[in-house]
């Protein structure tokens, strides 16, 4: 263990060695490389050289309650010393451990999120809609950028689909388990019986493809332009700026008509096709589910789901790890972390169980 904890910060110096050399910054893919692995191996090397001071520190005060010459009120000062940089060098090496688990290759990247209505008609969009606020909000509080990249709105407020890129570090990591089927429980505001309506939703996830990633052929690609469809008035576009990209070996189709630039929305649906094709290539290589969109969202129907989201009862439940919070006005708004934060450290202990046995 302390040899690899020793090339770890061996590591970290030559990287930072090589990202001050202006050769290497030259070079935009591999200072992006070398960026990426120095922004992995920062965090453990940080708490390794915490842990060795620690240790030092340690040795420091045993050597002084092994010195005859030390009086009674240096020994107990040193004796507690000792107590609580041990109490500390245990935190530090859990944290070492979790921190040495497989990472998760995506972890830095962007992410796009899609939103689609699942079960539930006109209530399923709005709640679409409810979801995909409660993204932007949390992404607003954790200083991530959302840029909405297609979007498929029903004219009442909700969204039969709507896809944005989400920046910003760390992006994929903590949005990762959002992927599944959502349901709500409430009343809905066209319900005149008050009578608890139950609706679904489906969250998607894809890690953002960098061009290295994805190689897409231009003669694989079908591209379409039309004119954009809306729900009326003087903002629907009267030029043919709406572009459709069929990828068709795979048969996935991306339209993207939000912008009135044909050249912007060509762009984003490229960005989302990649999005799709490196997450299906990752899916093949791990041996699961052919079809990838289903494998990861489900149907969207509601006895399929992740989380309930109980309006009467302000409660919103996680199935996957059965956690319930009495929060959900505040969730909504975008206070996910604790939330987030469960099925992270759900996660972590179950890789450190198999990493255990």
């Amino acid at each position: 263990m302390n040899d690899r904890l020793d090339d770890i910060l061996h590591r970290r110096d030559e990287l930072t060695a090589r990202l001050s050399n202006p050769n290497t910054s030259a070079d935009p893919k591999e200072f992006a490389r070398l960026s990426r692995e120095f922004s992995e191996l920062e965090p453990i090397a940080n708490v390794v050289v915490r842990m060795k001071s620690v240790e030092q520190q340690i040795a420091d005060n045993r050597e002084m309650l092994k010195d005859p010459a030390c009086d009674a009120d240096l020994r107990d000062m040193a004796q507690s010393d000792i107590d609580c940089l041990r109490a500390e060098a245990d935190e530090l090496h859990a944290q070492i451990r979790v921190l040495l688990l497989p990472k998760d290759p995506n972890d830095l990247r962007n992410v796009i999120l899609e939103v689609r209505a699942g079960t539930g008609g006109d209530e399923a969009a709005l709640f679409a809609a409810d979801l995909f606020r409660m993204y932007c909000r949390f992404s607003e509080r954790k200083g991530y950028k959302v840029e909405l990249m297609s979007s498929n709105d029903t004219g009442i407020g909700g969204y039969k689909e709507v896809v944005a890129m989400i920046s910003g570090p760390d992006a994929f990591s903590r949005f990762k388990f959002e992927s599944g089927t959502h349901r709500v429980q409430r009343v809905p505001e066209t319900e005149a019986g008050g009578r608890i309506h139950t609706s679904a939703c489906t969250v998607a996830i894809l890690p953002e493809a960098d061009e290295v990633d994805v190689q897409i052929n231009a003669e694989d690609l079908r591209i379409d332009v039309f004119r954009s469809s809306g729900p009326g008035g003087q903002s629907v576009n009267t030029t043919d700026s709406a572009v459709r990209i069929t990828h068709i070996p795979s048969g996935l189709v991306v339209i993207c008509q939000d912008e009135k630039s044909q050249h912007k929305n060509k762009a984003k649906a490229m960005k989302v096709l990649q999005a799709r094709l490196f997450d299906a290539a990752q899916q093949v290589a791990h041996n699961e589910r052919a079809d990838m969109r289903r494998g990861m969202v489900g149907s969207g129907d509601r006895s399929e789901r992740i989380r309930t989201y109980n309006f009467p009862q302000g409660r919103i439940t996680d199935h996957r790890i059965n956690l319930t919070l009495y929060k959900l006005e505040q969730v909504l708004g975008g206070e996910m972390d604790e939330l987030i934060d469960a099925l992270i450290s759900h996660h972590q202990a179950e890789l450190l169980a198999a990493h255990a046995g």
